[in-house]
């Protein structure tokens, strides 16, 4: 068991010249070049039949309950649990860090949560906590029913999270998870408007165990493979599975405009090949760092007063975060490693393939 898993040593799609878009990433290309914004990891990989663990996100630094983040939700097909979205979606924020995890190791997850939010100097006197976790089910690779991930293990995501670059691949709560009948896993990306366009950062971090028939950069490299949706029909290749998307800007949104950011974090889902189907579960959070937004217990107390960005300055924003979504699973896959579990093998995305496929139709250029 490690707190940060151990890093994989295949390349990140930017590497391989693979970069959609036209703005540019962050240092990082991480959700962590958002300031404030921080990652956690617990990966358990025991014997032969473990393969799970859980990725903790902290908006900043700080007693996030009592400076809660503006946040909104949205739901591209809602077989999943995300724990905690009806308090978000009914006030605009979030009070706690958020935890993804597998899905049986959801109320371990709101567990360690409330341990931690409860431990934090100037909460003594809170007595409710909406904790935020989401889930992607790892019961091929991993033993799920056994549900061996404790709160302890969660707790310890939270507490040693950082803000530098974020372990990718099988760690964390992408551990177990397949992506188009590949190996899936964490992945994570950031880009940066232009100061024309306010300079704001907007950071991706997915947690993909989902299907479809992957497309890379718009060409059809599932098909190319021979492993995709819908293969022959005959064949009944499943494309369920699901999708964690947690998205941090430091842009000052209100919270209906983060539910707007976070709609189009679909679309970069949709360009990797997903047609979200009956048995995902396709979740997407965004949230804002931006201290003049924060529901801080001064404006809590009285007449709040923000300063927003006006729908008309939104756009810029959904390019990003379609972008960012786009390449944070690209780099989910190219940076699983092939990986052997409780109910057989799944293999990491041959990348010498796909970079052959990525010339045969003239991509990259």
């Amino acid at each position: 068991m490690g707190a940060q898993g151990q890093p994989s040593e295949r390349p990140r799609a930017r590497e391989l010249g693979i970069a959609p878009g036209i703005f540019r990433p962050g240092p990082l290309n991480a959700i962590t070049d958002v300031p404030g914004v921080r990652v956690g990891h617990v990966t358990l990989i025991l014997g032969d039949s473990v393969r799970t663990g859980a990725t903790a996100i902290l908006p900043h630094g700080g007693n996030v309950f009592q400076e809660k983040v503006p946040a909104g939700i949205a739901v591209g097909n809602g077989f999943g649990k995300l724990m905690g979205s009806t308090q978000v979606i009914e006030l605009g924020e979030i009070e706690t860090p958020i935890v993804l995890t597998n899905t049986l190791s959801v109320p371990q997850a709101a567990e360690a949560i409330l341990t931690w939010t409860l431990r934090q100097p100037g909460n003594e006197t809170v007595r409710s906590v909406n904790p935020v976790v989401g889930e992607t089910n790892d019961g091929f690779l991993n033993n799920i029913r056994a549900r061996v991930l404790r709160a302890e293990h969660i707790l310890q995501a939270i507490e040693q999270a950082s803000d530098g670059p974020v372990p990718e691949g099988n760690v964390g709560a992408g551990t177990g998870t397949i992506a188009f009948g590949w190996k899936g896993g964490i992945g994570t990306s950031s880009r940066v408007l232009p100061e024309a366009l306010g300079g704001y950062t907007v950071g991706v971090l997915v947690q993909a165990n989902f299907g479809g028939i992957l497309h890379i950069l718009g060409v059809p490299v599932g098909q190319e493979l021979g492993r995709y949706y819908l293969k022959e029909v005959v064949e009944d290749t499943s494309a369920d599975g699901s999708i964690m998307i947690v998205i941090a800007t430091d842009a000052p949104l209100s919270d209906r405009n983060l539910t707007r950011l976070a709609r189009r974090a679909f679309l970069g889902v949709a360009r990797t090949g997903s047609p979200m189907t009956n048995g995902s579960g396709d979740y997407a959070i965004a949230f804002s760092t931006a201290p003049e937004v924060r529901r801080t217990p001064e404006r809590r107390a009285g007449v709040g007063t923000y300063r927003e960005l006006s729908n008309d300055r939104m756009s810029p924003l959904f390019q990003a975060v379609v972008e960012a979504t786009e390449e944070a699973i690209y780099n989910a896959l190219f940076r699983a490693e092939t990986m052997e579990g409780y109910r057989g093998r799944v293999e990491a995305l041959p990348l010498d393939r796909v970079q052959e496929i990525l010339r045969k139709y003239g991509r990259p250029p």
